[in-house]
């Protein structure tokens, strides 16, 4: 297939000349191909996604991008269009997660993507483009942290899992995919108007914010563990109503960095802490967890959680509302 000599891409720039003293600046644009990062496998992109990262560096709230000018989106999927690269051949599809993509190199908000082929993962059968997407860095996020809390010995006997940030992105989709490898979830929302949405996804409980207020340093064991999305106090509190030996798995800061904790749930319950780190996981593991997200572990409600589709040009509307706090679900991108 020939790739035309320009096609449109949501292009994030950061000029020092500007008035604002900011200098960012972002939009569509008529990209080359010559304009693309470097690459074995190029693509012809059908469906990227919105995670908070995006939002983040397409409005210039967050220092993201390494380096610029750079095309938008940290996912990506799409059908092979031409390669270097003997383990992918045209008309193969295809996606990337995280890896580097609207940070280091062009990422998926562009009608063709150039990829890295050691990133790239052949679309694992039970999956769709789209619903990869829907899926996308959230839900492999929420799969690897339960990948990583088995590895660590966690079981259902444990008690449930609780969800922080569960209406968003990772929430949802870890709601679902908790409960569909047979975990008991409660999810922890500030958004009680959505408890219906979140039982619908497999939620057995919803409970607001109030349930990760305390502030001892140690509680009554109401969790076998758990995946928080938001950081600071919750997550603090969160540790100490962990029981003995059970995991929490840290993927998020939605409303702080900071993690003003004791020792005692590690020490006294024996209770861990695990780090998830989406964007540069290896190779065997990411395979792994995709295959997992295509067969035992494959959402069951991925149309209820993909609240939003839109294109290119409507990408400027989505990235405020995300920023503050008004996420709910997943929004697709189509290409």
């Amino acid at each position: 297939m020939t790739i035309p000599a320009h096609f449109s891409a949501f292009r994030i720039h950061n000029d020092a000349s500007l008035p604002d003293g900011r200098g960012h600046r972002s939009g569509i644009e008529q990209i080359t191909p010559d304009d693309l990062a470097p690459g074995e496998v190029v693509i012809r992109t059908a469906y990227s996604s919105v995670n908070f990262k995006d939002a983040l560096a397409g409005t210039g709230e967050g220092k993201i991008l390494r380096k610029f000018p750079l095309v938008g989106g940290i996912d990506v999927a799409g059908h092979v269009v031409a390669s270097t690269d003997a383990k992918f051949k045209e008309g193969d599809a295809v996606l990337v997660t995280g890896s580097g993509l609207s940070e280091t190199r062009d990422g998926g908000y562009s009608e063709y993507a150039r990829l890295q082929s050691q990133w790239t993962v052949a679309l694992p059968n039970g999956l769709g483009l789209r619903e990869s997407m829907i899926i996308g860095t959230a839900g492999f996020t929420a799969a690897l942290a339960l990948f990583r809390m088995l590895d660590n010995r966690q079981t259902p006997e444990l008690g449930p899992l609780a969800v922080t940030g569960a209406t968003g992105g990772v929430g949802s989709l870890a709601v679902d995919i908790f409960s569909r490898a047979g975990f008991a979830v409660h999810a922890i929302s500030g958004k009680p108007e959505h408890a219906d949405y979140l039982r619908a996804l497999g939620a057995s409980e919803v409970l607001g914010r109030d349930a990760l207020a305390t502030t001892r340093p140690l509680d009554s064991a109401r969790f076998g563990g758990g995946l928080d999305n938001v950081g600071g106090p919750m997550l603090a509190s969160l540790l100490a109503q962990t029981a003995p030996y059970g995991n929490v798995a840290s993927a998020g800061l939605a409303a702080s960095h900071a993690l003003d904790a004791t020792v005692m749930p590690f020490i006294i319950r024996g209770v861990s802490l695990l780090g998830v780190a989406s964007a540069g996981t290896a190779r065997d593991i990411r395979e792994a967890v995709w295959q997992h997200l295509a067969s035992d572990w494959k959402p069951a409600h991925l149309d209820r959680i993909c609240t939003r589709e839109v294109t290119l040009d409507q990408l400027p509307e989505v990235f405020p509302t995300m920023l503050a706090g008004g996420s709910f679900g997943r929004t697709v991108v189509r290409l």
